[in-house]
């Protein structure tokens, strides 16, 4: 990929990450579908390609949220290969139904020849479209202060403030069922999420930063209501146990000025996002990296992948995500081919 540059950012008292091997080198970073087969419910295997359904074994079972509300489809890629003693490294993918569609059989491949290739946990909505906005817009986004009811401020005033709620179920249904069907490392569980669910990523690093080892934020809602990320970030609860974190964005992405509105979508509603991503400054994600860098127990490293859009980024950050949830040093730094020249701040 031309023009991507990796930034990282290491308080001068750790220790240096080693850098990746180059078996992990040649990743494609291409968003290509994957050819899943989803059965409606229920615990059920998922058709892939008979290369692939050597390697790994694949499965998914839906819940329900507490409240009823909204119905949960989880997908789950498990190397056939022995467990390691400490168990495989897991990366917990958000919008579950398109990162699962989304990840590229060439990357799959190249990480079962590691000796460590991670569990994937895609966590989605029992639905046959890729996204649930309705729904995600509630589980993503974080409870703000004060009396009433969160409400999204996205295209449409839609409930939101659930996050809290939705890492409840991960960490009481979700993992335990996960771990209940492979052998999980806990000290080498990965959490990723694009736009709203890399909102969601942050915001639980900020406030439940054991949750997982290693945080993946692909193009981040931080104009989320106005940056309120940027406020929860003054009131981070105390890392006690190292963690990672990797920010990615798209310099193409930001404000997106030039590209037309969608057929079908008013241009007030186009407008109005595109001021909402104008509530912050256009170096959010880099400089929030910078600032997680300075505190204890974070590792924080941030990637810009030029020109990317938005959409684009789903499927351009999964690689990265890949390589370092499977990664044997707690915090890899990412370097791949075709990144560019990196430089360290």
């Amino acid at each position: 990929m031309q023009g991507a540059a990796l930034h990282t950012m290491r308080r001068p008292a750790l220790r240096a990450a080693r850098l990746l091997c180059g078996a992990v080198l040649g990743l494609s970073f291409a968003l290509g579908g994957a050819g899943t087969a989803l059965a409606q419910s229920g615990t059920a295997p998922v058709a892939w390609s008979d290369t692939l359904s050597a390697i790994y074994r694949f499965e998914q079972w839906e819940l329900d949220a507490e409240d009823g509300a909204r119905r949960y489809r989880v997908q789950l890629a498990v190397p056939k290969q022995a467990a390691p003693p400490a168990g495989f490294p897991v990366l917990y993918l958000l919008d579950g139904n398109a990162a699962f569609a989304a990840l590229d059989s060439a990357q799959l491949a190249a990480l079962a020849q590691q000796a460590t290739p991670p569990v994937i946990a895609a966590i989605g909505y029992a639905t046959a479209q890729r996204f649930d906005t309705t729904a995600r817009a509630y589980d993503y986004t974080p409870p703000m202060p004060g009396p009433g009811a969160t409400m999204d401020q996205g295209a449409t005033e839609r409930p939101g403030g659930g996050a809290d709620i939705f890492l409840a179920l991960i960490e009481q249904r979700i993992k335990p069922a996960v771990r209940g069907r492979a052998a999980i490392d806990p000290a080498r569980q990965s959490l990723w999420g694009h736009s709203y669910g890399g909102l969601f990523v942050l915001h639980t690093m900020l406030r439940h930063p054991a949750a997982f080892q290693r945080y993946i934020a692909a193009d981040a809602s931080f104009w989320w209501q106005n940056g309120y990320l940027l406020q929860e970030e003054q009131q981070a609860a105390p890392v006690t146990s190292a963690i990672c974190l990797l920010v990615m964005s798209g310099a193409g992405a930001w404000g997106n000025e030039a590209a037309p509105a969608r057929p079908g979508v008013d241009p007030a509603v186009i407008e109005r996002q595109r001021a909402l991503r104008r509530s912050v400054p256009q170096d959010t994600p880099r400089q929030f990296a910078a600032r997680q860098a300075q505190r204890t127990g974070v590792q924080a490293h941030w990637r810009e992948f030029a020109g990317a859009s938005h959409g684009a980024m789903l499927g351009l950050s999964l690689a990265p995500a890949l390589q370092l949830a499977s990664a044997a040093a707690p915090c890899t730094e990412q370097i791949a081919q075709d990144a560019g020249k990196m430089t360290s701040k």
